[in-house]
């Protein structure tokens, strides 16, 4: 097979998403309307943390960044996807392609950190809640944001340039919708073992860490909260922490999926499935379970409703 390099390719064409062209405008719809809950959902909580005081606490700092990662990460693929499925044309350039997975990884990944961020903060706020203003102190905040912002660009630019040096195939089809990680990988002509260690190895690190801190919590939470013995306080921060944990499984169980449990060499309709889940699904569903659900924040959402109608 002839061999070429990734640099002398103009553009990629993605194949991703199998639909019939009778079907396209049902899904053109339905993937635009979930972006547009996703990015108006987000931004409205930024908003509202922004210009009401009472969210100026350590949970709702986490909150607003976890809105940002959010937005940008359905941002980094749906407006592609959606562009070329009105467009009838399925291409894009070597330059975005390359820009795509590095925002995409780099998103993805703070979404994980910030999860785990925010499972500890609750910990803190339930079980010890006398030392909850010592503890999540905002130089810790700060720390705890700035440290996972730092790891996600440093992850995402060390997967980037592993990339790059590859060699690739004649044949420029990405069989997913848009510029996965794995998905450039199968079309390499390259020895990819180092990009597979990397994966399996710094990855599953930044991975299993995220996800050990998100359980530990929730777990020495529910063993706290079992102890009390109030039933009113179990059933609330049960039904918080059971959607919040509902969400964590359905991010974690679709990304392991695609990323260490499906074979590199082998494209597969149930990873371009679990793609849609993390990448699209779970940036709407988290601003819903995370904030929206919040007596707080129905309170504020009620006032600036209110003065926006006064307004006019």
């Amino acid at each position: 097979m002839r061999r070429e390099n990734l640099t002398s390719m103009s553009e990629f064409l993605l194949l991703g998403l199998s639909i019939q062209p009778e079907q396209q405008g049902m899904f053109f719809a339905l993937f635009l309307g979930v972006y547009l809950t996703t990015v108006l959902a987000n931004l409205l909580i930024m908003l509202l943390i922004r210009l009401d005081s009472r969210f100026h606490t350590p949970m709702y700092f986490f909150l607003s960044h976890l809105a940002f990662s959010d937005i940008s990460l359905s941002s980094t693929t749906v407006p592609k996807m959606l562009m070329n499925m009105q467009a009838q044309q399925q291409s894009i350039s070597y330059v975005g392609c390359v820009s795509q997975m590095y925002f995409f990884v780099l998103f993805g990944c703070l979404d994980n950190f910030l999860l785990a961020v925010m499972a500890y903060d609750r910990y803190v706020a339930i079980c010890h809640p006398l030392s909850y203003i010592i503890v999540m102190r905002e130089e810790l905040c700060i720390w705890l944001v700035g440290g996972s912002w730092f790891f996600c660009c440093v992850h995402a630019l060390l997967h980037t340039l592993l990339l790059v040096q590859l060699s690739f195939c004649a044949d420029n089809t990405i069989f997913h919708f848009f510029c996965d990680l794995t998905a450039l990988l199968k079309l390499s002509c390259s020895d990819i073992s180092l990009n597979k260690l990397v994966i399996f190895t710094e990855g599953g690190m930044l991975f299993i860490l995220p996800l050990s801190s998100i359980l530990g919590s929730y777990i020495r939470i529910g063993t706290s909260v079992l102890k009390g013995p109030s039933a009113k306080r179990f059933l609330k921060i049960f039904s918080t922490c059971g959607s919040h944990l509902f969400v964590v499984s359905l991010y974690y169980g679709t990304l392991a999926g695609v990323y260490f449990f499906s074979s590199l060499r082998n494209s597969s309709d149930k990873d371009i499935i679990a793609s849609v889940i993390y990448t699209i699904v779970t940036p709407m569903l988290n601003p819903f379970i995370y904030s929206l659900r919040n007596r707080d924040i129905k309170e504020a959402l009620e006032i600036f409703v209110k003065r926006v109608n006064f307004l006019k």
